[in-house]
């Protein structure tokens, strides 16, 4: 389903900046001054929360991304800028006021626990001179984006006169305005393209307990009606997503595990924004943001999601299809990189499998347990006649790619044209290098490159030499 690699859409997003700041430690006695757990910190980390997440997660599925917002003149700015400029993303657009505290929230967790949440913030809204000079520079740079984002987290930055100003500019410059709205009066975001409220806020706005398909159409609708939306959407959790335009249709959830949901609005915020920037129609970035919401509730904390990460977890579900796992060079190359960087442990193998039989299968499920991620260079036909003599290859290459993608056991398939593997080899880097056990004692090609060699039984009297002399005899 995805084919979006390589695409960079430009997004702004609107809204509340802070900083998700977490003490990590353990815990192995209870204080003698009271009944609370004492936690040894052992390290901290910070990162981008909020519309700050809503950025990473632009950022990571490969966007350009710009911000508007408003905050303070203290120490947690200084923090959150160096960490915008460490992902590329300009400052220029944030608007200081004097006496506001940016908002910084700090977890301590012990064995992947949170014990106790404080935050440091400032939640008035923002004086009307910092509102006009943010649609000031709203209005001199919208023209330049595909989609705008409002990440409201009622820390009184998007008031309702500002967020009613941005939209109606978006929408005299005809570019969609998605929002992650907050609060009980949805009037708000009216004109928006969408919302994006959970089933919990949604019924708080609307006043409509949603317990069966009839109360979510009624929601729905209303949402829709009031807001004056083009789509109305719904997020379900566990159920997935409801949407409504002029019928209401639910795509599940793609959640295999769930270890943390924070921050999974976000999400779904930015993979909904960068799905339909890429052309894709609500239908398709819907399916597309469940994916993305499905690896990122899979990981502790605010999490981001990769179009990588997303593809593999697409296709660890059966639910991709085979041209999504055929991969040039140079797209390999980047992938591996990635994945290795996730601690992946990467398997290659080669071969021309011609006709693909028994043997094959077997031989390949053998080398893709050594390892994660099995990467297998496919033979050119070019290579095979090189190699075999002008009456092979019996398939062309593309058909062999597609059926050699569609096994379980294989992860990526890549063709090469040499006679040999080893530039693939070398551009890959695997930990494990997979032959046949008719290659013992002999030099094996990129043998040098790969931290180890695996050697693999065939299967007596499974070739293709052998297929293709009884379909002549026949």
């Amino acid at each position: 389903m995805i084919r979006l690699q390589g695409k960079t859409p430009k997004l702004l997003v609107v809204g509340d900046l802070m900083l998700d700041h977490y003490l990590w430690g353990s815990c192995a006695r209870i204080s003698p001054e009271a009944p609370v757990q004492v936690i040894n910190v052992a390290s901290e980390s910070t990162l981008l929360g909020g519309a700050g997440n809503v950025i990473n997660n632009l950022k990571s599925l490969g966007a350009e991304v710009d911000v508007i917002s408003v905050i303070g003149a203290c120490n947690t700015t200084d923090e959150l800028k160096t960490l915008l400029l460490d992902i590329g993303v300009d400052t220029q657009y944030l608007i200081t006021q004097k006496n506001r505290i940016t908002s910084k929230k700090s977890r301590i967790v012990a064995a992947q626990q949170q014990v106790v949440r404080f935050d440091r913030e400032s939640v008035d809204e923002i004086p009307l001179d910092k509102q006009n000079l943010v649609l000031k520079n709203f209005k001199k740079i919208v023209a330049n984006y595909d989609a705008i984002l409002l990440s409201d987290y009622g820390k009184g930055v998007l008031t309702h006169q500002l967020t009613q100003s941005l939209i109606a500019t978006a929408n005299a410059n005809n570019k969609k305005i998605l929002a992650d709205p907050k609060g009980l009066d949805y009037t708000k975001y009216k004109g928006a393209y969408l919302l994006t409220p959970n089933k919990k806020e949604a019924s708080e706005a609307t006043g409509i307990k949603i317990k069966n398909e009839a109360d979510l159409t009624r929601a729905i609708k209303q949402i829709k009606t009031q807001c004056d939306l083009t789509v109305s959407l719904i997020t379900l959790s566990e159920q997935g997503v409801a949407i409504f335009d002029e019928t209401l249709r639910t795509h599940l959830a793609s959640a295999r595990e769930v270890f943390d949901v924070t921050g999974a609005g976000d999400t779904v915020l930015a993979s909904l924004g960068f799905a339909l920037s890429c052309g894709l129609d609500i239908d398709a970035a819907v399916k597309f943001s469940n994916l993305a919401a499905g690896v990122v509730v899979g990981k502790f904390g605010s999490a981001t999601a990769t179009l990588n990460e997303i593809i593999e977890y697409e296709s660890s579900l059966h639910q991709s299809i085979s041209d999504e796992h055929i991969k040039t060079l140079s797209e390999m190359t980047l992938l591996s990189a990635e994945l290795k960087s996730r601690g992946k442990k990467i398997i290659f193998t080669n071969g021309c499998f011609d006709l693909l039989h028994a043997g094959h299968v077997r031989y390949l499920e053998q080398a893709k347990s050594f390892g994660d991620v099995l990467i297998l260079g496919l033979n050119s036909d070019n290579s095979v006649k090189a190699l075999k003599g002008n009456n092979r290859p019996i398939n062309p290459q593309i058909d062999r790619a597609y059926i050699l993608a569609a096994l379980e056991a294989v992860d990526f398939v890549v063709v090469f044209d040499e006679d040999t593997p080893l530039n693939l080899i070398k551009a890959i880097k695997p930990d494990v290098l997979v032959k046949g056990s008719d290659y013992e004692g002999k030099e094996i090609i990129g043998q040098n490159i790969a931290h180890e060699l695996k050697l693999v039984q065939f299967i007596d009297g499974k070739s293709t030499t052998k297929t293709i002399e009884k379909i002549q005899k026949s």
